[in-house]
């Protein structure tokens, strides 16, 4: 009986725990980070505060207030303060920018970026960015084709004949491959003569339409804001009478439970009720047995 009602305590404990468990998980309980114990006022009055830090969407009521004994002192809750504690986000942060330029002269770009920057992001942040002076990049927007014409002369003396046959077709002129076009002679007095020939030919060149300038700022970029409340509890106290104290817990050995168990005989305590049992059963086999004895002796007197 003892067990089973042990077992059903237990069962009304757990239940309760589980009851009482979503309720207190709302919006608590708070633990404190930091306590402390000071002595307060002329009279060096024994005060605790317990510091809380709640994130903004935790509900401060859940900080525990209730009056709690300690020391042999009562503490009660003289005043709660609350403190908004500012924090600030920093980011790693590159800023990418793009303008125009009519050079590709990497010198002259340089000249015109900013070495510094000003941003804002589109979440808030801001800071001073630096010119990152090895991503600068530069490309042609376009490119257009400019022809001009090639004219060379070159002279031939002591020819045999005013033949174009002893005249080279084309020459190279600066690189460039132009084509025999007019020929002009002289002499033939003495047997000889002299060709002036002209060759012409055209040189090609691409020019870029204008260039796309591009560059990273990089740097770090802050946000102010206010995410965590600090919540600080005082508790004074006052010294609790002697009756009202706690009683403190006793250094003695707790006496042992008393022992269930029957005490040992000669017999041990399981016996007992056994040799009951065989007497009671050998003393109804002597009564039945009499019986017996009396009832065959009668039978034998009447014959």
């Amino acid at each position: 009986m003892k067990k089973r009602i042990v077992t059903l305590l237990c069962t009304a404990v757990l239940t309760l725990g589980l009851t009482m468990a979503p309720a207190m998980a709302s919006g608590g309980p708070f633990y404190p980070i930091k306590v402390e114990e000071y002595t307060y006022g002329p009279l060096d009055e024994l005060r605790i505060n317990k510091v809380y830090q709640l994130s903004l969407s935790d509900d401060p009521s859940g900080i525990p207030t209730e009056d709690f004994v300690r020391g042999g002192r009562q503490y009660y809750l003289l005043d709660m303060i609350k403190e908004d504690e500012v924090g600030v986000d920093t980011q790693d942060y590159t800023d990418t920018i793009t303008v125009d330029s009519d050079t590709n002269d990497l010198s002259k770009i340089l000249k015109q970026l900013d070495a510094h920057r000003e941003v804002t992001t589109e979440d808030g942040y801001t800071g001073l960015l630096a010119l990152d002076y090895t991503s600068v990049k530069v490309e042609a927007k376009g490119y257009t084709t400019n022809t001009r014409s090639l004219s060379a002369t070159r002279t031939y003396p002591n020819l045999s004949d005013a033949d174009l046959d002893l005249i080279p077709k084309t020459i190279t002129d600066g690189g460039k491959t132009l084509t025999l076009g007019a020929v002009e002679w002289s002499g033939g007095e003495n047997g000889f003569y002299t060709a002036t020939a002209t060759y012409t030919g055209t040189s090609s060149t691409r020019a870029a339409t204008g260039y796309t300038v591009t560059a990273n700022y990089t740097g770090q970029v802050a946000k102010t804001g206010c995410e965590v409340v600090t919540y600080t509890a005082i508790f004074g106290s006052v010294e609790l009478a002697e009756d009202e104290q706690e009683p403190e817990a006793s250094s003695q050995p707790e006496p042992p439970a008393p022992d269930t168990t029957p005490a040992e005989t000669g017999t041990g305590p399981n016996l007992l009720p056994i040799l009951g049992c065989v007497g009671g059963v050998a003393a109804v086999a002597v009564v039945v047995l009499w019986a017996v004895q009396n009832k065959k002796i009668g039978r034998r007197e009447r014959t």
